[in-house]
């Protein structure tokens, strides 16, 4: 299964739990379980539509989805999903 690891900031959202093992063959499928077990943490991550918000991105083992298959990325025993939230300020 693969695992899921977010900050100490997202956590609020997971148990403040930074990492653990979720059901799924792609990053998306991944984080979609992620929220099925932290539905606080869905608002947070997926817009009305159902799609990822704007600010979130997603790194399979470091190297972010876009470079790789996007959000169909495959992930597979042991592969680190990384959720990573931007940061806005001034």
């Amino acid at each position: 299964m693969p695992i899921i690891r977010v900050s100490n900031v997202i956590s609020y959202y997971t148990d403040k739990q930074t990492q653990f093992k979720v059901e799924g063959t792609t990053a998306l499928e991944a984080v979609q379980n992620a929220v099925e077990i932290y539905p606080k943490f869905k608002f947070h991550i997926f817009d009305g539509n159902g799609d990822l918000r704007r600010h979130i991105s997603l790194f399979v083992n470091d190297v972010h989805v876009r470079e790789l298959d996007g959000v169909e990325t495959q992930v597979g025993k042991d592969d680190i999903v990384r959720i990573l939230a931007a940061a806005a300020g001034g």
